[in-house]
Protein backbone atom coordinates (compact mmCIF):
# COMPACT_ATOMS: atom_id res chain seq x y z
CA UNK A 1 0.00 0.00 0.00
CA UNK A 2 3.19 2.35 -0.02
CA UNK A 3 3.10 3.06 -3.61
CA UNK A 4 0.17 4.07 -4.86
CA UNK A 5 1.32 2.12 -8.57
CA UNK A 6 1.29 -0.99 -7.37
CA UNK A 7 -2.46 -0.88 -5.38
CA UNK A 8 -5.02 -2.37 -6.42
CA UNK A 9 -7.87 -0.54 -4.27
CA UNK A 10 -9.95 2.55 -6.26
CA UNK A 11 -7.27 5.19 -5.10
CA UNK A 12 -9.28 8.06 -6.78
CA UNK A 13 -12.10 6.54 -3.97
CA UNK A 14 -9.47 6.88 -1.03
CA UNK A 15 -7.96 10.45 -2.81
CA UNK A 16 -11.93 11.68 -2.25
CA UNK A 17 -12.48 11.07 1.24
CA UNK A 18 -9.53 12.11 2.22
CA UNK A 19 -10.76 15.05 0.60
CA UNK A 20 -13.76 14.86 2.35
CA UNK A 21 -11.56 14.16 5.56
CA UNK A 22 -9.54 17.66 4.97
CA UNK A 23 -12.64 19.52 4.35
CA UNK A 24 -14.37 18.28 7.65
CA UNK A 25 -11.06 19.51 9.32
CA UNK A 26 -10.99 22.71 7.73
CA UNK A 27 -14.61 23.69 8.73
CA UNK A 28 -15.11 22.37 12.26
CA UNK A 29 -11.98 23.75 13.88
CA UNK A 30 -11.70 27.56 13.02
CA UNK A 31 -9.76 29.53 15.36
CA UNK A 32 -12.46 31.57 16.48
CA UNK A 33 -16.48 31.12 15.28
CA UNK A 34 -16.83 34.64 15.24
CA UNK A 35 -14.06 35.30 12.29
CA UNK A 36 -15.01 32.57 9.63
CA UNK A 37 -15.13 33.21 5.93
CA UNK A 38 -19.03 32.63 4.78
CA UNK A 39 -18.38 29.52 2.38
CA UNK A 40 -16.92 27.55 5.82
CA UNK A 41 -20.17 28.18 7.48
CA UNK A 42 -23.23 25.69 6.14
CA UNK A 43 -26.17 27.34 4.86
CA UNK A 44 -28.32 28.71 7.80
CA UNK A 45 -31.17 27.19 6.63
CA UNK A 46 -32.45 27.03 2.90
CA UNK A 47 -29.77 26.77 0.09
CA UNK A 48 -25.98 25.52 -0.08
CA UNK A 49 -22.56 26.33 0.68
CA UNK A 50 -19.60 24.10 0.39
CA UNK A 51 -19.39 23.28 3.68
CA UNK A 52 -22.90 21.50 3.23
CA UNK A 53 -20.90 19.43 0.56
CA UNK A 54 -19.25 17.32 3.63
CA UNK A 55 -21.17 14.70 4.92
CA UNK A 56 -23.35 14.09 2.45
CA UNK A 57 -19.65 13.28 0.24
CA UNK A 58 -19.25 10.80 3.54
CA UNK A 59 -22.13 8.94 3.06
CA UNK A 60 -22.02 8.43 -0.48
CA UNK A 61 -18.18 7.44 -0.59
CA UNK A 62 -19.23 4.83 2.19
CA UNK A 63 -21.80 3.73 -0.31
CA UNK A 64 -19.70 3.32 -3.46
CA UNK A 65 -17.17 1.10 -1.21
CA UNK A 66 -19.37 -1.22 -0.21
CA UNK A 67 -20.03 -2.90 -3.85
CA UNK A 68 -16.15 -3.25 -3.26
CA UNK A 69 -16.42 -4.76 0.22
CA UNK A 70 -19.49 -6.52 0.78
CA UNK A 71 -19.81 -7.14 -2.79
CA UNK A 72 -16.51 -9.00 -3.43
CA UNK A 73 -17.19 -11.15 -0.27
CA UNK A 74 -20.81 -12.34 -1.70
CA UNK A 75 -19.30 -13.47 -4.79
CA UNK A 76 -16.40 -15.60 -2.30
CA UNK A 77 -18.96 -17.23 -1.05
CA UNK A 78 -19.27 -15.42 2.70
CA UNK A 79 -22.34 -16.72 4.17
CA UNK A 80 -24.84 -13.94 4.74
CA UNK A 81 -24.91 -14.98 8.58
CA UNK A 82 -21.35 -13.98 8.72
CA UNK A 83 -21.68 -10.59 7.35
CA UNK A 84 -24.94 -9.69 8.63
CA UNK A 85 -22.66 -10.17 11.67
CA UNK A 86 -19.74 -8.10 10.86
CA UNK A 87 -22.53 -5.47 9.60
CA UNK A 88 -24.21 -5.21 13.27
CA UNK A 89 -20.63 -5.25 14.82
CA UNK A 90 -19.40 -2.17 12.74
CA UNK A 91 -22.85 -0.20 12.88
CA UNK A 92 -22.70 -0.98 16.78
CA UNK A 93 -18.95 0.25 16.89
CA UNK A 94 -19.76 3.51 14.97
CA UNK A 95 -22.49 4.33 16.76
CA UNK A 96 -21.13 4.14 20.29
CA UNK A 97 -17.77 5.93 19.14
CA UNK A 98 -20.07 8.82 18.38
CA UNK A 99 -22.35 8.47 21.31
CA UNK A 100 -19.06 8.53 23.28
CA UNK A 101 -18.05 12.04 21.63
CA UNK A 102 -21.23 13.55 22.18
CA UNK A 103 -20.71 12.21 26.08
CA UNK A 104 -17.15 13.20 26.18
CA UNK A 105 -15.81 16.24 28.39
CA UNK A 106 -19.70 17.37 30.04
CA UNK A 107 -19.89 13.86 31.26
CA UNK A 108 -23.61 14.33 31.90
CA UNK A 109 -25.60 11.23 30.85
CA UNK A 110 -29.17 13.46 30.84
CA UNK A 111 -28.57 15.46 28.71
CA UNK A 112 -26.13 13.38 25.94
CA UNK A 113 -26.99 14.33 22.52
CA UNK A 114 -28.09 10.82 21.13
CA UNK A 115 -28.39 11.83 17.05
CA UNK A 116 -24.81 12.74 15.54
CA UNK A 117 -22.53 12.68 12.03
CA UNK A 118 -21.13 9.00 13.29
CA UNK A 119 -24.64 7.78 14.38
CA UNK A 120 -26.08 8.94 11.51
CA UNK A 121 -23.19 7.19 9.60
CA UNK A 122 -23.63 4.30 11.28
CA UNK A 123 -27.33 3.89 10.97
CA UNK A 124 -27.35 4.56 6.88
CA UNK A 125 -24.78 2.01 6.60
CA UNK A 126 -26.78 -0.73 8.56
CA UNK A 127 -30.04 0.19 6.57
CA UNK A 128 -27.83 0.13 2.68
CA UNK A 129 -26.46 -2.82 3.58
CA UNK A 130 -29.78 -4.90 4.62
CA UNK A 131 -31.44 -3.26 1.31
CA UNK A 132 -28.06 -4.46 -0.50
CA UNK A 133 -27.86 -7.57 0.88
CA UNK A 134 -31.79 -8.50 0.41
CA UNK A 135 -32.15 -6.79 -3.16
CA UNK A 136 -31.62 -6.48 -6.80
CA UNK A 137 -30.65 -3.09 -8.22
CA UNK A 138 -34.39 -2.95 -9.59
CA UNK A 139 -35.74 -3.36 -5.97
CA UNK A 140 -32.82 -0.88 -4.49
CA UNK A 141 -33.54 1.89 -7.06
CA UNK A 142 -37.44 1.17 -6.40
CA UNK A 143 -36.90 1.46 -2.53
CA UNK A 144 -34.42 4.81 -3.22
CA UNK A 145 -37.36 6.66 -5.13
CA UNK A 146 -39.90 5.57 -3.17
CA UNK A 147 -37.97 6.42 0.30
CA UNK A 148 -37.50 10.12 -1.67
CA UNK A 149 -41.01 10.95 -2.40
CA UNK A 150 -42.46 9.25 1.09
CA UNK A 151 -39.87 11.53 2.91
CA UNK A 152 -41.40 14.36 0.28
CA UNK A 153 -45.11 13.60 1.25
CA UNK A 154 -44.36 13.74 4.74
CA UNK A 155 -43.14 16.86 4.83
CA UNK A 156 -45.41 18.35 2.76
CA UNK A 157 -48.40 16.80 4.05
CA UNK A 158 -48.59 15.34 7.26
CA UNK A 159 -49.90 18.04 9.68
CA UNK A 160 -47.71 19.47 12.92
CA UNK A 161 -49.86 20.02 15.66
CA UNK A 162 -50.01 23.72 16.51
CA UNK A 163 -48.40 24.68 13.11
CA UNK A 164 -50.04 22.55 10.38
CA UNK A 165 -49.07 21.04 7.09
CA UNK A 166 -45.65 22.05 5.15
CA UNK A 167 -44.28 23.85 7.54
CA UNK A 168 -40.05 24.22 6.38
CA UNK A 169 -38.76 26.74 8.96
CA UNK A 170 -36.97 25.32 11.51
CA UNK A 171 -39.29 25.02 14.29
CA UNK A 172 -42.79 23.20 13.27
CA UNK A 173 -41.41 21.25 10.61
CA UNK A 174 -42.33 17.71 10.79
CA UNK A 175 -38.33 16.56 11.67
CA UNK A 176 -38.45 19.23 14.53
CA UNK A 177 -42.09 17.79 15.74
CA UNK A 178 -40.74 14.05 16.13
CA UNK A 179 -37.15 15.26 17.69
CA UNK A 180 -38.34 17.49 20.24
CA UNK A 181 -40.99 14.75 21.37
CA UNK A 182 -38.91 11.73 21.08
CA UNK A 183 -35.63 12.69 21.74
CA UNK A 184 -36.67 15.67 23.97
CA UNK A 185 -33.21 16.70 25.71
CA UNK A 186 -31.08 14.72 23.73
CA UNK A 187 -30.53 17.10 20.32
CA UNK A 188 -28.08 19.38 19.54
CA UNK A 189 -28.01 22.00 22.02
CA UNK A 190 -26.64 24.05 18.73
CA UNK A 191 -29.50 23.59 16.36
CA UNK A 192 -31.69 26.41 14.48
CA UNK A 193 -34.55 25.58 17.06
CA UNK A 194 -34.61 24.09 20.23
CA UNK A 195 -35.40 20.36 20.13
CA UNK A 196 -34.31 20.21 16.81
CA UNK A 197 -31.42 17.69 15.58
CA UNK A 198 -29.91 18.07 11.89
CA UNK A 199 -29.37 14.60 12.21
CA UNK A 200 -32.18 13.61 13.85
CA UNK A 201 -34.67 10.30 13.34
CA UNK A 202 -37.06 11.61 10.38
CA UNK A 203 -34.37 12.64 8.40
CA UNK A 204 -32.00 9.73 8.68
CA UNK A 205 -34.11 8.56 5.58
CA UNK A 206 -33.72 10.40 2.88
CA UNK A 207 -29.62 10.03 3.99
CA UNK A 208 -30.01 6.34 3.42
CA UNK A 209 -30.85 7.12 0.34
CA UNK A 210 -27.09 9.32 -0.26
CA UNK A 211 -25.53 6.19 0.95
CA UNK A 212 -27.12 4.27 -1.71
CA UNK A 213 -26.83 6.72 -4.69
CA UNK A 214 -23.17 6.00 -3.95
CA UNK A 215 -23.25 1.91 -3.61
CA UNK A 216 -25.34 2.43 -7.38
CA UNK A 217 -21.73 4.39 -8.31
CA UNK A 218 -19.74 1.49 -6.63
CA UNK A 219 -21.76 -0.96 -9.23
CA UNK A 220 -21.09 1.40 -12.29
CA UNK A 221 -17.56 1.01 -11.06
CA UNK A 222 -17.38 -1.99 -10.95
CA UNK A 223 -18.52 -3.41 -14.32
CA UNK A 224 -15.88 -4.52 -16.57
CA UNK A 225 -17.14 -1.27 -18.93
CA UNK A 226 -13.92 0.55 -20.36
CA UNK A 227 -12.78 3.48 -18.22
CA UNK A 228 -13.86 6.10 -20.67
CA UNK A 229 -17.40 4.76 -20.46
CA UNK A 230 -17.61 4.76 -17.11
CA UNK A 231 -16.12 8.29 -16.94
CA UNK A 232 -18.89 9.23 -19.30
CA UNK A 233 -21.35 7.86 -17.19
CA UNK A 234 -19.97 9.80 -13.89
CA UNK A 235 -20.42 12.78 -15.56
CA UNK A 236 -23.37 12.40 -17.06
CA UNK A 237 -25.33 11.11 -14.46
CA UNK A 238 -23.71 14.00 -12.27
CA UNK A 239 -25.17 16.15 -14.56
CA UNK A 240 -28.55 15.16 -14.44
CA UNK A 241 -28.82 14.67 -10.83
CA UNK A 242 -27.74 18.53 -10.37
CA UNK A 243 -30.20 19.69 -13.03
CA UNK A 244 -32.92 17.37 -11.06
CA UNK A 245 -32.13 18.66 -8.09
CA UNK A 246 -32.65 22.15 -9.25
CA UNK A 247 -36.41 21.77 -10.49
CA UNK A 248 -36.72 19.51 -7.21
CA UNK A 249 -35.79 22.64 -5.09
CA UNK A 250 -38.89 24.85 -7.16
CA UNK A 251 -41.08 22.84 -4.68
CA UNK A 252 -38.85 21.32 -1.75
CA UNK A 253 -36.20 23.48 -1.60
CA UNK A 254 -32.49 21.92 -1.05
CA UNK A 255 -31.77 22.14 3.09
CA UNK A 256 -28.80 20.52 4.87
CA UNK A 257 -30.78 20.57 8.34
CA UNK A 258 -33.63 18.48 6.84
CA UNK A 259 -31.57 16.56 4.65
CA UNK A 260 -34.74 17.07 1.56
CA UNK A 261 -35.07 15.24 -1.16
CA UNK A 262 -33.60 17.51 -3.82
CA UNK A 263 -30.58 18.06 -0.76
CA UNK A 264 -30.09 14.39 -1.43
CA UNK A 265 -30.12 14.47 -5.36
CA UNK A 266 -28.39 17.85 -6.28
CA UNK A 267 -25.58 16.92 -3.57
CA UNK A 268 -25.03 13.54 -5.53
CA UNK A 269 -24.29 15.26 -8.57
CA UNK A 270 -21.46 17.38 -7.00
CA UNK A 271 -20.00 13.99 -5.14
CA UNK A 272 -20.60 12.45 -8.43
CA UNK A 273 -18.38 15.30 -10.09
CA UNK A 274 -15.54 15.22 -7.72
CA UNK A 275 -15.15 11.54 -7.91
CA UNK A 276 -15.26 12.10 -11.71
CA UNK A 277 -12.44 13.59 -11.74
CA UNK A 278 -10.52 11.79 -8.91
CA UNK A 279 -11.16 9.11 -10.79
CA UNK A 280 -10.18 10.37 -14.13
CA UNK A 281 -7.24 11.95 -13.28
CA UNK A 282 -5.90 9.10 -10.24
CA UNK A 283 -6.79 6.16 -11.74
CA UNK A 284 -7.51 6.25 -15.41
CA UNK A 285 -4.53 8.99 -16.41
CA UNK A 286 -2.51 7.64 -13.63
CA UNK A 287 -1.93 11.22 -12.42
CA UNK A 288 -1.49 10.45 -8.84
CA UNK A 289 1.45 12.04 -6.95
CA UNK A 290 -0.69 15.36 -6.10
CA UNK A 291 -3.47 13.07 -4.25
CA UNK A 292 -0.98 11.38 -1.82
CA UNK A 293 -1.47 14.01 0.86
CA UNK A 294 -5.15 13.24 0.24
CA UNK A 295 -4.74 9.03 0.25
CA UNK A 296 -3.14 9.23 3.56
CA UNK A 297 -5.92 11.04 5.12
CA UNK A 298 -8.83 8.93 3.90
CA UNK A 299 -6.88 5.45 3.95
CA UNK A 300 -7.58 6.35 8.35
CA UNK A 301 -10.61 8.18 7.98
CA UNK A 302 -11.78 7.26 10.82
CA UNK A 303 -8.57 7.93 12.83
CA UNK A 304 -8.42 11.02 11.32
CA UNK A 305 -12.09 11.98 12.22
CA UNK A 306 -12.07 10.53 15.61
CA UNK A 307 -8.83 12.08 16.66
CA UNK A 308 -9.25 15.54 15.42
CA UNK A 309 -13.07 15.14 16.97
CA UNK A 310 -11.64 14.30 20.67
CA UNK A 311 -8.63 17.13 20.75
CA UNK A 312 -10.81 19.47 19.07
CA UNK A 313 -13.06 19.18 21.93
CA UNK A 314 -10.34 19.02 24.45
CA UNK A 315 -9.03 22.07 23.17
CA UNK A 316 -12.59 24.22 23.02
CA UNK A 317 -13.29 23.60 26.33
CA UNK A 318 -9.69 22.81 28.18
CA UNK A 319 -9.68 26.36 30.25
CA UNK A 320 -7.14 28.06 32.73
CA UNK A 321 -7.02 31.05 34.27
CA UNK A 322 -4.97 33.96 32.66
CA UNK A 323 -2.72 36.38 34.38
CA UNK A 324 -5.31 39.20 34.31
CA UNK A 325 -7.60 36.62 36.05
CA UNK A 326 -9.70 35.91 33.22
CA UNK A 327 -10.93 32.56 31.61
CA UNK A 328 -9.45 30.93 28.16
CA UNK A 329 -9.64 28.09 26.74
CA UNK A 330 -6.70 26.49 25.48
CA UNK A 331 -7.50 26.87 21.90
CA UNK A 332 -8.37 30.52 22.49
CA UNK A 333 -5.37 30.83 24.07
CA UNK A 334 -3.63 29.63 20.59
CA UNK A 335 -6.01 31.76 18.42
CA UNK A 336 -5.49 35.05 20.54
CA UNK A 337 -2.17 35.04 21.14
CA UNK A 338 -0.45 32.72 18.20
CA UNK A 339 -2.64 33.93 15.33
CA UNK A 340 -4.81 36.14 15.19
CA UNK A 341 -2.25 39.18 16.33
CA UNK A 342 -0.19 38.98 12.91
CA UNK A 343 -2.73 37.08 10.72
CA UNK A 344 -5.88 39.23 11.18
CA UNK A 345 -9.01 38.06 12.61
CA UNK A 346 -10.48 36.07 9.90
CA UNK A 347 -7.04 34.80 8.13
CA UNK A 348 -6.09 33.96 11.96
CA UNK A 349 -8.69 31.83 12.36
CA UNK A 350 -8.15 30.14 9.08
CA UNK A 351 -4.90 29.26 10.07
CA UNK A 352 -5.67 27.06 12.75
CA UNK A 353 -7.67 24.44 10.96
CA UNK A 354 -4.82 24.73 8.56
CA UNK A 355 -2.19 23.87 11.03
CA UNK A 356 -4.40 21.22 12.48
CA UNK A 357 -4.47 19.25 8.79
CA UNK A 358 -0.38 19.92 8.77
CA UNK A 359 0.16 18.59 11.98
CA UNK A 360 -2.11 16.01 11.56
CA UNK A 361 -0.32 14.72 8.16
CA UNK A 362 2.53 13.84 9.86
CA UNK A 363 1.18 11.50 12.38
CA UNK A 364 -1.51 9.77 9.46
CA UNK A 365 1.83 9.54 7.29
CA UNK A 366 3.06 7.58 9.55
CA UNK A 367 0.60 5.18 10.31
CA UNK A 368 0.26 5.05 6.45
CA UNK A 369 4.67 4.32 6.42
CA UNK A 370 3.97 1.50 9.01
CA UNK A 371 1.12 -0.25 6.75
CA UNK A 372 -1.57 0.73 10.18
CA UNK A 373 -4.78 1.10 8.71
CA UNK A 374 -7.43 1.20 11.06
CA UNK A 375 -10.95 -0.28 9.81
CA UNK A 376 -13.84 -0.97 12.16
Amino acid sequence: MSDLTKSNRLVSLDAFRGMTIVGMILVNNPGSWSYVFPPLLHAPWDGWTPTDFIFPFFLFIMGVAMPFSIGKRLEKGTPKKDLYKKIISRTLKIFFLGLFLNFYWMFDIESIRIPGVLQRIALCYFFASIIMLNTNKKWQIGISVFILILYWALLKLVPVPGFGAGVLVPEGNLCWFIDSHLLAGHTWTGAPAPGFDPEGLLSTLPAIVTTMLGIFTGDWLRTGKGHMEKVAGIFVWANIALVVGVVMAIWLPINKNLWTSSYVVFMAGMALHFLGFCYWFIDVKGIKKWAFPFVVFGMNAIVAYFTLSFIGKTIAYWSFTQGDGTEISVKGWIYQNLLQPWAGDYFGSLLFPLFMIFIWFFFLHWLYKKKIFIKI
